[in-house]
């Protein structure tokens, strides 16, 4: 009896091999050259941890996720770190959002109020196209390289875009209601045209930029938005923006009329003198009278 006892625990134990060293190290009972399950052909890879460690982690089907490993790489007291695995050669990288892809170097996201208007002004003759877009938009996530491909084709074009969720008051003052919305100004003529555009209505915008994109010059300086829109802003008490509406020019004073002192008729049918005697027309008595005292009687 003793004797199967003692095989059954030599069986055990050349099974399953107790390395005291490991519970050194936060591991009980498990010897450094166990395997998961599961891992056909384990590769080591360097990995950056959240904290100022750099540990080396399996490879495996966990990319993406956060694993919590117990241990502390050799530190006599046990505890937890976290380990963030990444896909991209273990290192943590920031990722571009849709509307950063693609961009070229006529393409400027719009950072203010006091931006859009100095954008405008300063382009001079240039067209300029406000694309005007919300991260949470799949139109506008879907029409982005589009107007990439088109800023490519026409360097001469400045675009602008203008993030809704960032400047929500700002595209109210604008009356922004529909997304994505397209407006076009140049030079001295400001807006030109606007539209809501999708790429099932393109044909919108290969026809606003194939009028508007030509080399006529407008004459004055480039006149940018509205007064009234520019009124709207400076009143919108979340925009950091001021605004001196221009004051209307003072009229210049009238000429007074000169008045003839005498008035006269070209009509020769006219039984109105034109001139008035300086006396009164004597009577025919009168006239009589005298024709009496000139012949002596």
């Amino acid at each position: 009896m003793a004797t199967e006892v003692l095989g059954k625990a030599n069986l055990l134990a050349s099974t399953h091999k107790y390395n005291p060293d490991q519970r050194k190290n936060g591991v009980p009972g498990l010897a450094k050259n166990c395997n998961f399950r599961g891992f056909s052909s384990p590769k080591v890879r360097p990995l950056r941890c959240l904290g100022s460690q750099t540990v080396s982690f399996l490879h495996s089907d966990f990319q993406g996720k956060r694993v919590i490993r117990w241990g502390n790489q050799g530190k006599p007291k046990r505890g937890k770190f976290q380990v963030s695995i990444s896909s991209q050669s273990g290192l943590i990288g920031k990722a571009h959002k849709w509307w950063e892809k693609g961009l070229r170097p006529n393409m400027k996201e719009v950072t203010s109020a006091q931006d859009l208007v100095d954008s405008l002004l300063n382009a001079g003759d240039k067209l300029v196209i406000v694309d005007f877009f919300s991260p949470g938009c799949g139109g506008c996530k879907a029409l982005h390289p589009k107007i990439c491909q088109f800023a490519e084709m026409n360097p001469d074009i400045q675009f602008l875009q203008v993030n809704y969720e960032e400047h929500k008051s700002m595209c109210y003052s604008l009356h922004i209601h529909v997304l994505p919305f397209l407006r076009f100004y140049r030079g001295a003529d400001g807006r030109v045209c606007s539209f809501s555009c999708t790429n099932a209505t393109i044909k919108k915008f290969k026809d606003a930029l194939a009028k508007y994109n030509t080399d006529s010059v407008s004459i004055g300086p480039a006149k940018g938005l509205e007064e009234k829109e520019l009124v709207a802003l400076a009143a919108n008490k979340d925009l950091n923006f001021t605004y001196t509406p221009k004051a209307d020019p003072p009229e210049a004073p009238r000429e007074l009329e000169k008045v003839p002192a005498e008035v006269g008729f070209s009509h020769s049918d006219s039984k109105i003198p034109t001139h008035l005697p300086s006396k009164a027309v004597n009577s025919p008595k009168d006239i009589e009278g005298k024709t009496l005292v000139t012949a002596g009687r």
